[in-house]
């Protein structure tokens, strides 16, 4: 018989070896073929790698190969033997060794599909029978996605039902699409107690002890990790998890504080693709916030870009459109298409708010975004996070409410990050001066969702400009919000059973800064504040609740070692702490009778795990024992001896210590069940202090950086006088000023300003600094400028920079076309579009000719004026002033001094001609041979064309039909050959050509200092000096 030995996939590390196989008879397979095997008890099929082949008997029963997926070898001898290799020195499976060696077209996932065979009815069928006949019945299901949906036991149902001709099935080969959110598990509890809960478990559960242990000592560990090393199959690790030891943890479902940011959100996302329109919704676990919305792929992908989640869930099968649509940087897992189904989420969602409807929330009519909301919470039970009552509303995202931020913008505006070297100075960074963790990440949602309603953003600004002139109330406004902690993720750690006794002192303390700050706010004679006010429910009653019932400040942070609950809360736990505490002093006053009743005065009283507490004794005085003791130990130098008296204090000192953990832990549930009734107006008490802690942080920003307060309205002008540029001037050395400079818009007379200047003048950061005042203004923010009257924009689009996406195949210049053809599709009347240097990644004319047609385009657009600020060095786009007439040519200008520069970096009217990119060049530190071989050609060219022209203005025909690049051939060949050094005989003059005779017979090496300042002399006469 031909036995193969197998390297086989589902083998973990814990159990990998080469396994013995039976090869069927007809069945042809060689060394180094992929096979499909039997494996395990329930001999699920899987992939294996044939490592070798030897005829004999076998030891016993021996499974048998079920199929040969290639006709020859994939792999050869000497590759398996690398394999082998790898597999000591890297502690991977043979299998994962071999595969590294595999070509990545034969990289396939095999599985089960499962079919029914043509009939409908279902006589006769159990229950779960009947339920998996009816999946099916929309079509063939993998195995896997049976087993999520009815568990492991599925299998034993299938066979059944195949045996009985309902069903069928065959096994199909799918490229392995891998998802890239990796689950972490990690440790619930303190290590000590995971070991010591872990001995208890070494012989009746193995895999846990083996698992528990594991993690001790790697800390923080991928699932697939924790199970390739010790073995432990996804039961266990579920078991583990229901039990407490241990948590699981994704990148969007977090609840741990050293993990979390304290000002960022950690959202979990999930898409779902439907039949119209795209659903997408937000969840932070952490805080409870919760978001849908829905509408086309790009409008997802701009969301997705704004609240920038940590992870990804979306339908299987959907792999190309989802990369497509929204790139392959995400954290991503997939899900089957059941998981999305509308009623099933739709009836999830309302038990999960208690209601019997959305529509309270407004989110009814939203079918894509239920499918995607309700994907969510089945994505909690999956990963075993239950505890969701601070869940309790969904608020829906509508496009219309928001300006259009999209990630191109985000990321040349810098919105969150600085795509510089230096650290801590995006925009979002610059302007925060927010005081909780809850205003800090509200300031990044209104950073990336403006609102457009002029109303709204007026009523944010009335509330600044009322903390700008009355500084008292500001004072004591901030001095109240430093004191709030972060209620939302308290909130969710309370819902989880987590939260831990620190964190109750920290909320009873932020509740009682909220009702001075909610009295502070009710004391003055402002509407808006008063508002405010209103929103704020102190909480007096859990406040004075955990104030009576827990420390001021706990022993320990972790109710299960005790010491949190206050005195005078339970009278049996009073009594048992006076027990524990004086029975011990009790113990030290027998040991000093007994010591000197007996006259042994070594005599002492100790205590171990077999005997509890004892009396020991040395043999000098062991004849001095009463006979009332009782012996219990021999050793070398000792007895020890036990009472009656000393057994009945052991089990009220132990007794009591147990007892009162386990009161305290009553105790303290009982107070997080109190809590969790009052998790909603907590979470409303979050959302108000998070608003009035951003518009203080306006105020406070205003009042430091002379900011002034915008008007807003619904007209259509935009008119910035002496704008700075909010990040930058924070930056500037001391004693420097940023230049302001004015932009006014309209879509009348001026919708379009070319501007052109100099490299390094700063025409790239007037167009990014007059879309962050727009962006303030919008947030409700005050703005750096002396004045701004801006009629509200819906859209802001900018191209700004270069860059390129190497990874897809898109070069720098396809990226800048990908950018500007997404804002052309997408502009509106309202919109403001920045655009700098088009056209400047290809050939010059190519480059000239696109950046005209598109300002034509946007001057032409018969439905919307989208004002524009075009910064450029094709000085050739000038003459569009008199062809456009909405279009008018502005420079930032500088001012010659010799050979050098000064940027004025002032805006002025009119365009101009110059770039100046040989001075920056040289400020730049380049060679300086380059630079004055470049300022030769230039001059040269000059010459030819004149105006310093970048497109000659000439015609061909002026030109003798000589072509640009001819030109500029000949223009460097007249500035002389291209040596670092030029040679001063190529010029014809006789002087120089004396002097040449005279140096040209002179032996350096051997000239003395007096010959040489002679022979100098000599050619000083010549010159005639």
């Amino acid at each position: 018989m031909q036995i193969a030995k197998i390297a086989v996939e589902a083998a973990t590390y814990a159990i990998d070896k080469p396994y013995s196989y039976g090869v069927p008879a007809g069945m042809d397979v060689s060394v180094g073929c992929r096979v499909l095997v039997p494996f395990g008890r329930g001999n699920r099929t899987s992939e294996g790698i044939v490592l070798s082949l030897e005829e004999g008997l076998p030891n016993g029963p021996l499974k048998a190969l079920r199929l040969n997926l290639d006709g020859a070898p994939v792999i050869s001898p000497r590759e398996i033997k690398l394999a082998f290799w790898m597999r000591q020195r890297y502690f991977c499976t043979f299998y994962d060794a071999i595969r590294t060696v595999l070509p990545a077209a034969v990289w396939y996932r095999y599985q089960e599909l499962w079919h029914l065979r043509g009939s409908t009815a279902f006589p006769e069928l159990s229950g779960k029978e009947a339920a998996v006949c009816q999946l099916l019945l929309d079509g063939p299901k993998e195995l896997s996605v049976l087993r999520e949906a009815y568990g492991e036991g599925v299998v034993t149902t299938l066979r059944g039902l195949e045996k009985r001709g309902v069903v069928s099935h065959q096994t199909v080969g799918r490229r392995n699409v891998q998802d890239k959110t990796v689950q972490l598990v990690r440790l619930a509890i303190p290590p000590e107690d995971a070991a010591a809960w872990a001995q208890t478990r070494k012989k009746s559960a193995p895999r846990m002890y083996d698992a528990v242990q594991f993690l001790l000592q790697q800390g923080e560990t991928a699932v697939h990790e924790l199970s390739y090393f010790t073995g432990a199959s996804r039961q266990t690790v579920t078991a583990l998890e229901k039990r407490g030891v241990i948590e699981l943890v994704t990148p969007g479902i977090v609840l741990g504080d050293n993990i979390l940011a304290n000002k960022e959100n950690n959202f979990i996302a999930s898409v779902y693709f439907g039949r119209q329109t795209t659903g997408v919704a937000f969840l932070d676990i952490s805080t409870g916030e919760f978001y849908v919305a829905e509408g086309a792929d790009s409008y997802v992908d701009k969301l997705i870009s704004n609240l920038q989640p940590k992870e990804v869930v979306y339908q299987r099968g959907y792999e190309d459109r989802f990369s497509g649509s929204f790139g392959s940087k995400l954290y991503t897992y997939r899900l089957d298409e059941w998981v999305f189904s509308e009623d099933v989420n739709r009836e999830k969602l309302c038990k999960q708010f208690g209601t019997k409807s959305l529509k309270g929330f407004g989110v009814d009519h939203f079918t894509s975004g239920i499918s995607a909301a309700g994907a969510i919470l089945y994505y909690l039970e999956f990963t075993e996070h239950r505890e969701t009552g601070h869940i309790a509303s969904i608020a829906r995202i509508d496009q219309d409410d928001y300006v259009w931020v999209d990630k191109f913008t985000i990321r040349n505006l810098e919105l969150f990050s600085s795509n510089g070297a230096r650290e801590k100075c995006s925009f979002a960074d610059v302007i925060d001066r927010t005081l909780t963790p809850m205003g800090g990440r509200l300031l990044k949602r209104w950073i990336a969702m403006p609102i457009k309603d002029p109303a709204k953003i007026n009523e944010r600004l009335d509330v600044v400009e009322r903390l700008i002139k009355d500084a008292d109330l500001a004072d004591v406004i901030r001095e109240q919000v430093s004191l709030v902690g972060d209620l939302e993720r308290i909130a969710g750690r309370i819902a989880a059973q987590r939260v831990t006794p620190r964190e109750l002192v920290q909320l009873k303390n932020s509740l009682g800064a909220i009702e001075t700050l909610k009295a502070a706010l009710e004391s003055t004679d402002d509407d808006r504040l008063h508002a405010l006010a209103e929103q704020i429910d102190p909480l007096a009653e859990v406040r004075e609740r955990i104030a009576r019932e827990i420390y001021p400040d706990p022993q320990n942070n972790q109710i299960q070692k005790g010491g949190v609950i206050a005195d005078g809360v339970d009278p049996e736990l009073d009594d048992l702490r006076r027990i524990a505490l004086h029975g011990k002093d009790y113990l030290a006053r027998i040991q000093q009778r007994e010591s000197e009743a007996t006259g042994i005065p070594s005599l002492k009283i100790s205590y171990n795990n077999v005997f509890g507490y004892y009396i020991e004794v040395r043999n000098a005085h062991k004849d001095k024992v009463p006979e009332t003791w009782i012996r219990k130990q021999t050793l070398a130098n000792a007895e020890r001896y036990i009472t009656g008296e000393l057994k009945e204090y052991e089990e009220k000192i132990l007794g009591a210590e147990e007892k009162m953990l386990i009161l305290e832990q009553r105790i303290y549930a009982g107070i997080m069940a109190y809590i969790c009734g009052s998790l909603a107006p907590m979470l409303r008490d979050a959302a108000a202090v998070a608003r009035i802690d951003c518009l203080q942080s306006f105020a406070r920003i205003a009042c430091e950086r002379r900011y002034v307060r915008p008007v807003l309205d619904d007209g259509k002008r935009i008119d910035i006088r002496q704008g700075r540029h909010p990040v930058i001037e924070t930056l500037m050395p001391v004693g420097e000023e940023y230049i302001p400079n004015d932009v006014m818009l309209d879509d009348k007379q001026q919708q379009i300003m070319m501007i052109t200047g100099p490299n390094m003048s700063g025409k790239s950061a007037l167009l990014r600094q007059t879309a962050l005042i727009i962006l303030m203004a919008q947030m409700g923010s005050y703005v750096p400028a002396k004045s701004a009257h801006i009629g509200y924009v819906d859209k802001i689009f900018t191209r700004v920079g270069a860059s390129d996406n190497i990874s897809q195949g898109e070069s720098t210049f396809m990226v800048e076309m990908l950018e500007s053809a997404s804002i052309l599709n997408n502009i509106s009347d309202r919109s403001i579009v920045l655009l700098d240097e088009i056209g400047r990644g290809t050939s010059t004319y190519d480059g000239i000719s696109i950046a005209w047609a598109m300002v034509e385009y946007l001057h032409n657009h018969p439905s919307a004026r989208a004002k524009t600020l075009f910064a450029t060095h094709y000085h050739e786009l000038n003459e569009m002033e008199q062809m456009c007439s909405r279009v008018k040519n502005y420079h930032v200008s500088v001012k010659e001094m010799g050979n050098q520069i000064v940027f004025l970096r002032k805006l002025e009217r009119g365009g101009t001609e110059h770039s100046f990119g040989i001075h920056v060049a040289r400020m730049a530190g380049m060679p300086v041979s380059i630079v004055s071989r470049a300022d030769e050609i230039l001059r040269n060219l000059e010459l030819v064309y004149g105006n310093n022209e970048i497109v000659p203005s000439r015609s061909l025909k002026e030109r003798g039909r000589k072509s640009a690049a001819q030109a500029v051939k000949e223009a460097a060949e007249s500035a002389g050959p291209q040596n670092m050094q030029l040679s001063m005989f190529q010029l014809d003059d006789p002087v120089l050509v004396q002097i040449r005779d005279q140096i040209k017979g002179l032996d350096i090496n051997s000239l003395t200092p007096i010959e040489a300042l002679n022979k100098l002399n000599e050619i000083k006469k010549i010159t005639g000096i």
